[in-house]
This record gives structure tokens, sequence and C-alpha cells, in this order.
């Protein structure tokens, strides 16, 4: 099987991202991967691009999402399944992950300053270096004590 060349991911990736949301949300239901519908969202910029080539490279193998690095700023993503996502310095500034599930998820250095993650599910979750300043929780998240100490201590804000 002949795998994509980094020239025609980044080119499929860029065509990708300057489609509209419905549009891309036609080419994800066509490559089977229609679960990430948030990826139609996306805004068109350097970090995506490196994003959308992940995905488009092989897409029929996508078990958990690959989103390191990406641009998810100010979005709304309430209800999305991260379970298991790599979101290491990912930018989720301004962004609502109300009831989101984040089970398992790597947020290593990602920046969460002023999102909303009231009702998700954060248990066993990678807190390492995250910028959680404003970054508004709600009770019952799955999160340690410990965590939320942690957590507290560096700005994020409990309801």
């Amino acid at each position: 099987m002949l795998y994509p060349s980094p020239e025609d991911l980044r080119h499929t990736a860029i065509k990708f991202l300057e489609q509209n949301p419905p549009q891309r949300l036609e080419i994800l239901k066509q490559l089977g991967i229609a679960r990430y519908e948030f990826l139609s969202k996306i805004r068109f910029n350097e970090a995506n691009i490196i994003c959308m080539m992940r995905f488009l490279k092989y897409p029929n193998q996508l078990k958990f999402p690959n989103l390191q690095k990406a641009d998810l700023s100010d979005l709304i993503l309430d209800g999305v399944n991260f379970i298991r996502g790599n979101l290491s310095a990912a930018n989720l500034q301004g962004s609502s992950l109300v009831n989101a599930d984040l089970l398992f998820a790597n947020l290593t250095k990602a920046d969460l300053r002023n999102a909303d993650l009231r009702g998700a599910t954060l248990n066993e979750t990678i807190w390492l270096d995250t910028l959680v300043g404003q970054c508004q929780f709600g009770v019952g998240t799955g999160l340690t004590h410990l965590q939320r100490q942690d957590l507290q201590l560096r700005g994020a804000i409990f309801n």
C-alpha cells in the first residue's frame, strides 16, 4: 500500500481546512471519521494543518485523537469524546468542554485558561504543567483530592 507523502498530506490538510464546516463534515464522513466532528470547526492555521495531517495520514487506523499542539481555542466542544486523547500543548483557551469525556487524556502543557470543564469526566487525566487560570470545573469530575488542590492553586475555579 502506498502512503501519501508529507507534501501530499499537507496539501490535503490545507484543502480540508479551506472548506466550510458542512463541507469538512462531509469529508470526515467519507473518510469514516465523522466521530471527530469538531475538526469541522477548527481554525485554518499552521498548528491545525499539522494536526489534520496526522488525522489524514491513516484515517482508517485512528483509535484515539492525537491533538498535540492543536488550536482548539474558543470552540464549543460540549460532550466531545477525547478519551485517551493526546492534547499535550494544545490550545483550548476559552473553549467549552461541558460534559466532555476526557478519561485518560493527556493535557500536559495544554492551555485551558478560561475554559469550561463543568461536568467533564476527568478520571486519570494528566495535568502536568497545564495552564488552568480561570478554568471552570464542576464537582464530582473524577479528579483526586490532590489534583483538585493543585488545580485550584494554579487558578482553576470549582463551582
